[in-house]
């Protein structure tokens, strides 16, 4: 999405700045559950957070708004959060398959 959103922008006849976002929010841990969910396994296990770094001043809400991005460019999202997750976790099992020949 964000190649196709980059070449888009390229073919604009005048440069402009673009937000290229999903317009939705995930955490950490909920990257971290889908991950280890589509492996068949409890992050839980596997995963600790330790308290000291986390960061007291943490922005709650970070949300990009990529409609300019659409309405000027006609760019869409085609791959959810959930895609996109599966689509990491399949390339390490690819590169991880790769290694153990």
């Amino acid at each position: 999405d964000y190649v196709r959103a980059m070449w888009l922008m390229l073919q604009q006849d005048k440069p402009e700045d673009y937000v290229i976002s999903t317009g939705r929010t995930h955490s950490v841990k909920e990257f971290v559950e889908t991950a280890f969910g589509y492996v068949d396994l409890d992050y839980k296990d596997y995963v600790t957070t330790d308290p000291r770094f986390v960061r007291p001043a943490e922005v709650d809400l970070l949300l990009g708004d990529s409609s300019k991005a659409r309405e000027k460019l006609g760019w869409e999202l085609t791959v959810d959060f959930e895609g996109l997750v599966k689509m990491m976790v399949n390339a390490d099992l690819e590169r991880l398959r790769e290694e153990t020949k």
